[in-house]
């Protein structure tokens, strides 16, 4: 009769990976998302996967991009004195590894110029300008369409930023009559979604009992904690 193989030992089984070894599931989920999301923004298609994301929110000149160009750790926002931010703009950052010789490579890409890396921040600077003044004008005009960029970079952690307009009160240029309304209907068409985080800066100056970014989470999410 013929011997039946032997099972192996348990010394010749090849190990389980180890947890080092095995990438978190966000970091191969997470880009799948982002380029569907892409997709969805070139087709203008309503339908969209949601991820959790934080939509930074506040007055105008309340220090919005400083706490944004704070967590990438570049300059790379349009500033003034008058409202900068006049587009939705959608920042996804992504983690890159550092090269082997310990240098790194930082970037940015834009989904209207598709394959096109900005090395130089202060040109994706020019190129969030220039965007803009294409959909909004060149005199404060506000637009709730997207601009989508991704900033490649060692030093960022997977995740999805949105910089909203400025709450402002008083029309300028060619603002209409109700762009307070409009603008606050902007920003609750991003932070009223469950998967949204609401980052509200207000200006070390101003009172938090008049903070209109604490009004607005506070309208959006009437049951959250308010983290300081």
């Amino acid at each position: 009769m013929a011997e039946e193989p032997a099972s192996p030992s348990p010394s010749s089984q090849a190990p389980p990976p180890s947890s080092s070894s095995v990438a978190p599931l966000g970091s191969s989920v997470i880009p799948i998302v982002n380029k569907l999301q892409d997709i969805f923004a070139q087709l203008g298609s309503q339908s969209t996967i949601e991820l959790p994301q934080v939509a930074v929110v506040g007055s105008q000149s309340s220090g919005k991009s400083s706490v944004l160009e704070a967590l990438v750790g570049r300059d790379f926002l349009p500033r003034g004195n008058d409202i900068c931010t006049r587009r939705p703009l959608v920042l996804q950052l992504l983690q890159t590894k550092r090269k082997p010789d310990g240098t790194e490579e930082e970037w940015g890409e834009f989904l209207h110029v598709p394959g096109k890396r900005f090395f130089d921040f202060s040109e994706i600077r020019r190129e969030i300008q220039n965007e803009t003044a294409k959909e909004a004008g060149d005199n404060k005009g506000v637009s709730d369409k997207q601009i989508r960029l991704k900033i490649f970079s060692p030093n960022v952690l997977d995740i999805t930023l949105v910089d909203l307009p400025g709450i402002t009160k008083v029309p300028v240029g060619d603002q209409p009559s109700d762009i307070e309304a409009r603008i606050r209907t902007m920003i609750m068409s991003y932070i009223k979604k469950p998967s949204c985080l609401i980052l509200a800066v207000t200006a070390a100056n101003s009172d938090l009992a008049n903070s209109d970014a604490l009004q607005i989470a506070g309208n959006a999410d009437p049951d959250g904690k308010v983290i300081f």
